[in-house]
């Protein structure tokens, strides 16, 4: 691989396949749904930063989660719009490497993530009297940076690997990003090894995380049928509602995408997958925590009502230790 020349400096994305009259409304729909979810979850981080009554493990997991959803949405969507605006749209050869990193990256600790939520469903369900013991602060951070670190360091050796591939042309991927699929069907090197390496990781990733939010949910559905009364068994299912409804976004179309062979890959429905990943779910994510629980709109509330009383605007907002 090392003796291989690379003549292809840079590729072009073909985006979405419609008609040149539809590209205005396509740009206005995505540019708007973008901007929303980027608002919703930094609005989340926010009032989970500035609220001390949110300084608890499901909100600081939640936190996290709508950080993923900015890095995960922002590593594709701007370059996205930007080429509706483009003749070439075309995208370097390094700049294509770093998105896909970026992209997986985030995705795979998004997963990560989804499982600790499940685990921390678990203990608040079937052990709360051990909760705050088991669930602490230090736990908690522990989880979250084994989250981030396992996330970005599981995807850098296809990524290095990638990097040192030759790509002798054509240059152009059927595809909005760079996705990992697409790009390596551009190589002249036999890419086998890496492909299996891409869906050795999907399993792992996709799968093993599923598990972990399989098992979890079995044990909280059995602790909660044993629940004599009808409110108790509401209110303990309401608390997982909401994660329930994300992973039931993400890991569909991820499965969809990722975790088959690349030789059944049907591109134009993977183009369709994707956007649920990249810009439906991120969309939805800020809505389904803030409407769904009465903490998050309250506290939601009170940073509002303190930003307009106050004449100095967000300087009221001091950031408090958690």
């Amino acid at each position: 691989m090392k003796n291989q020349t690379r003549s292809v400096s840079e590729f072009i994305l073909l985006g979405f396949s419609v008609a040149k009259r539809f590209e205005p409304l396509l740009f206005t729909s995505f540019f708007i749904t973008y901007t929303v979810a980027l608002v919703g979850n930094l609005l989340i981080i926010t009032v989970v930063w500035c609220e001390n009554s949110l300084h608890s493990p499901m909100y600081m997991f939640i936190a996290n989660l709508s950080l993923l959803e900015v890095l995960y949405t922002t590593s594709v969507i701007p370059k996205m719009l930007a080429d509706f605006f483009s003749q070439r749209k075309s995208i370097t050869f390094s700049s294509c490497i770093f998105q896909a990193y970026l992209y997986f990256s985030a995705g795979s600790t998004e997963f990560f993530l989804l499982g600790v939520m499940s685990f921390d469903r678990y203990v608040a369900i079937c052990n709360p009297l051990r909760y705050a013991a088991i669930m602490n602060t230090h736990f908690c951070m522990h989880l979250i940076a084994a989250s981030w670190l396992s996330g970005f360091l599981a995807v850098m050796p296809p990524a290095i690997l990638i990097l040192q591939l030759p790509f002798c042309g054509p240059n152009i991927i059927n595809h909005f990003f760079c996705d990992v699929g697409p790009l390596l069907k551009l190589s002249c090197f036999d890419t086998k090894n890496i492909e299996l390496m891409n869906f050795s990781n999907a399993v792992f990733f996709l799968l093993g995380s599923l598990l972990v939010t399989g098992v979890s949910y079995m044990f909280i559905i059995a602790t909660v049928v044993k629940i004599p009364s009808a409110k108790g068994r509401q209110k303990a299912f309401s608390t997982c509602a909401s994660h329930l409804m994300v992973v039931t976004l993400f890991y569909g179309s991820s499965i969809f995408i990722y975790v088959q062979p690349q030789e059944n890959h049907s591109l134009d429905l993977n183009k369709v997958a994707s956007i649920l990943n990249t810009v439906v779910t991120p969309l939805l994510n800020p809505f389904i925590y803030s409407l769904r629980n009465k903490k998050v709109k309250e506290a939601l509330e009170s940073v509002v009502r303190r930003i307009i009383e106050t004449p100095t605007g967000m300087r009221v907002l001091k950031f408090k230790k958690i």
